[in-house]
């Protein structure tokens, strides 16, 4: 007789997105106002499902780098790619049937690094506003 294995394996691409993700400090798994998952640092989006149409089905929206983007469509065209909606912002589009776990997390640890520095901007932006408010 066959034992079943305890550990349940996810049940959906982001599942695994989410379980990566949660490894990287101070990340939570929260939803859009669509009900979409994504991932935040800090309330500052990462991670999330593609919602737009022209994405195509089961894909991660994640940030990255501009320059950092291009390479990886141009080494990898048939796991990352990108639509004209999404171009204008730094953001790639990962097809999760296609990235493996290692590639994953190191998409997620460039995104949680990138968020890191714009959550830090902002709070920085934040306090130079209060400190010129005159009470």
């Amino acid at each position: 007789m066959k034992r079943r294995s305890k550990r349940q394996e996810p049940t959906d691409g982001f599942e695994i997105v989410r379980a990566v993700g949660l490894t990287l400090p101070d990340v939570e798994a929260t939803t859009k106002y669509d009900g979409s998952p994504v991932l935040k640092l800090n309330g500052c989006f990462m991670a999330g499902l593609a919602t737009h149409s022209s994405a195509d089905p089961d894909t991660l929206v994640v940030r990255v780098g501009c320059e950092e983007r291009e390479w990886l469509i141009e080494d990898a065209p048939e796991t990352y790619y990108l639509t004209d909606y999404y171009r204008r912002y730094p953001l790639l589009l990962v097809r999760l049937s296609r990235v493996d776990g290692d590639a994953l997390h190191d998409l997620l640890s460039v995104s949680w690094r990138l968020t890191s520095l714009k959550v830090t901007n902002r709070s920085r932006s934040l306090r130079n506003v209060q400190s010129t408010r005159t009470p």
